[in-house]
């Protein structure tokens, strides 16, 4: 099963898959909207891939500066391994995430 939102980007005829889409809710994928968008403009149209190893290192290589040294301003502007690290300092107070 492929489970997406609402949008057109996994249409596909030849392929059996059962695609399951997200209710039509505002928020229900926000923060996933938001990496995606962050990935297309600090990554994505930076390169020109000439092969598939060479798209995976580079979303690999994203994806690790993403969890661990980008700033989020959503954790008091520190990356977030120097959020967890000032949480364990006792520097900051955790926060609850409604999801």
């Amino acid at each position: 099963m492929l489970r997406t939102y609402n949008g057109p980007q996994f249409i596909c005829h030849e392929f059996e898959i059962l695609h399951k889409r997200i209710p039509p809710t505002p928020n229900k994928n926000a923060h996933i909207e938001s990496f995606h968008s962050s990935l297309e403009k600090e990554c994505l149209i930076k390169h020109e891939f000439q092969s598939y190893p060479e798209i995976y290192q580079a979303v690999t290589d994203y994806i690790d500066f993403y969890n661990k040294r980008r700033i989020h301003g959503s954790l008091y502007d520190l990356s977030p391994y120097e959020f967890m690290q000032a949480i364990i300092d006792q520097e900051v107070q955790s926060f609850v995430v409604k999801v």
